[in-house]
């Protein structure tokens, strides 16, 4: 297996494992025939509670370096791909077959131009990625001293304002990277030949067994070698994402899984160690629901109040959330009408949408800090116990799900994260 398909069969992975992470508490399975999971579903009560709670569970029990630790395909997600493996009818979206098969057929139908259109795309956008990636640090880095009530001198813990504001640095940079996207997906899209056409108008979107079964080990084998591993995450992600964007609609593109939000605090870390590298493993999924559960009743009725209060806090940033990110979709989805969609206004609303991650993200960090200054020592080894990842120690840091073995010592939560609010 050459360079590329080794890179590639890592992130077929990835991808598999993030999805099989996403199944939300006392649901049934994503995919089950008469259970579609819809937006309503990812904003519930129920949804929002048990994830928040995993997250209080990983933050207090983890440290930095897995607080970093996140899944690619959980930035500039507007194109519908989680949705599409949700929805599918056989339930074969949380199982590895899944993406191969569907990466494998569009390697399979594009042709060489338009393939590489989308490696081109990759090589432009990887140190973007990167960047992306990096920017996160500092804040998660503010988060893990606030958890510790390390602040700077004369703050009584983080600024809202100065969280929100970064998170909608973050966003837009998000959206500046999805909008570029769009515009290769869209130009693809009107390049498409009769044929292509046919061919994606016959498979189904949902249903799986409609795909023929191809080995997309064997198409990755024909691209040649990458030059780095990102590049090829890049890559891939927009083989795969082009048609559940193609083939999907708003409604596709608006959707979200609960955990898209607040991805500070080393849920995915907690999640995934254990099956990173293994290419025919499936995470519990119950997982979330069942940790989060124990992460509540091990907690006082006072500290559990702590954590169910930012349920009804964060109601309407999450009902604005949906609204933008509808928007948002609608503005990109132009691009395959060939009509160019509104730049300014997109990242405007895309900074909004970090904005109000931000503050929800405030809201977990600051009731995750509360509850810590308070657990006994029977408490936290009862947490400790639950968190279940004995024998797994974290890199320094990560970018996305890569370790970087030799920590940057120069990661700090920049003071104005803590300026005392005025």
């Amino acid at each position: 297996m050459n360079r590329r398909a080794k890179f590639l069969q890592s992130i077929f992975v990835l991808a598999t494992l993030t999805t099989l992470a996403s199944a939300q508490p006392n649901e049934s399975p994503r995919g089950r025939k008469g259970s579609v999971y819809t937006i309503d579903q990812a904003i519930s009560d129920n949804a929002q509670l048990h994830t928040i709670a995993f997250s209080g569970l990983a933050f207090i029990t983890g440290d930095f370096g897995a607080s970093t630790f996140i899944p690619p395909g959980k930035v500039c997600d507007y194109f519908g791909f989680q949705y599409l493996r949700d929805i599918d009818q056989d339930q074969a979206g949380h199982n590895p077959k899944f993406l191969s098969r569907l990466a494998g057929n569009v390697l399979k139908t594009l042709d060489a131009k338009q393939l590489d259109a989308f490696h081109q795309l990759a090589l432009e956008q990887e140190p973007q990625y990167i960047e992306l990636a990096k920017m996160r640090l500092p804040l998660i880095r503010a988060f893990c001293d606030n958890l510790q009530a390390k602040y700077p001198s004369g703050s009584r813990g983080l600024n809202k304002e100065a969280v929100r504001e970064y998170v909608g640095n973050i966003f837009a940079k998000d959206g500046e990277m999805s909008l570029r996207r769009a515009e290769v997906f869209g130009k693809v899209a009107l390049s498409l030949t009769a044929d292509q056409k046919s061919f994606f108008s016959k498979v189904k979107f949902g249903d799986f067994s409609t795909w023929p079964d191809v080995d997309e080990r064997e198409e990755m084998r024909k691209l040649g070698p990458a030059k780095s591993k990102m590049e090829s995450v890049a890559f891939m992600t927009y083989a795969s994402e082009f048609y559940s964007w193609y083939a999907g609609s708003i409604d596709a593109d608006t959707y979200f899984c609960p955990e898209r939000h607040g991805t500070y605090f080393g849920g995915f870390y907690m999640k995934d160690m254990p099956a990173m590298g293994k290419r025919d493993f499936n995470i519990s999924l119950s997982r979330t629901s069942d940790s989060g559960k124990d992460f509540l009743n091990t907690l006082t009725p006072e500290q559990k109040g702590t954590v169910t209060k930012v349920i009804e806090s964060q109601k309407s940033l999450l009902k604005e959330t949906v609204e933008l990110r509808r928007k948002i979709s609608t503005e990109m989805r132009k691009y395959l009408s060939n009509s160019r969609p509104n730049r300014d206004e997109v990242i405007k609303m895309c900074r909004r949408y970090g904005e109000a991650d931000g503050e929800m993200s405030w809201m977990y960090a600051t009731a995750f800090a509360e509850v810590n200054r308070t657990l006994t020592k029977e408490q936290r080894a009862r947490l400790v116990e639950i968190r279940n990842l004995d024998g797994y120690k974290s890199a320094p840091y990560y970018i996305y799900s890569d370790a970087v073995k030799q920590g940057d010592t120069s990661i700090k939560g920049d003071q104005f994260f803590f300026a005392p609010t005025k």
